[in-house]
């Protein structure tokens, strides 16, 4: 019996990967973080919020750890979001790769042009932002609708990191996090 791209045990896991954001300490831990949602952002299937756990022992008070965290995860996001723009930009110019999509099992195309892609046509970048900015949606689906809509590099790079930035903010609101969330009880 053939496997199924549908099947979970078709895609590699990345489990290792969340442990390792999970158990990030230190400098070094800034490092993790930062490639992290540099693949979060154009190629691992995965919650970006997770990096709010990470245990950074960085000697500073919570706020400022939370505040740095943000910092480089926004900046990891922006730059990985930047690599699937480009990606986005080849994919437009090649005929059988959007025709391959368009036929695909999912329809990529529109799945892109649904929802998503509405907030771009309405909103340019700050759509994206706001995109972004919900959390637990997966980033990767935002980034490349956009991707194929758009064509600034630099306003989609501070778009990404604004709406990244943003989405960890909405999330450190609504559930609060670790040592965080019992102070705020």
């Amino acid at each position: 019996m053939a496997l199924l791209v549908s099947e979970p045990g078709f895609w590699p896991q990345f489990d290792w990967l969340t442990r390792l954001v999970e158990t990030a300490t230190g400098w070094v831990g800034l490092g993790i973080i930062f490639v992290y949602s540099f693949l979060i952002a154009f190629a691992l299937p995965g919650v970006s919020e997770i990096v709010l756990l990470a245990p950074l022992d960085l000697g500073l008070p919570t706020w400022a750890k939370l505040s740095v965290i943000m910092l480089v995860s926004g900046l990891g996001k922006a730059a990985g979001s930047v690599f699937a723009f480009h990606i986005g930009q080849e994919a437009k110019q090649s005929g059988p790769v959007i025709r391959w999509m368009r036929n695909s099992r999912f329809n990529i195309i529109e799945l892109s042009e649904s929802a998503t892609v509405e907030l771009a046509r309405r909103f340019g970048y700050a759509g994206l932002a706001l995109a972004l900015c919900v959390p637990f949606f997966p980033d990767t689906l935002s980034i490349y609708a956009f991707a194929v809509l758009e064509r600034d590099y630099v306003r989609f790079a501070v778009a990404t990191f604004i709406g990244s930035v943003g989405r960890l903010l909405v999330t450190l609101g609504l559930f609060g996090v670790g040592s965080f969330t019992i102070g705020l009880l």
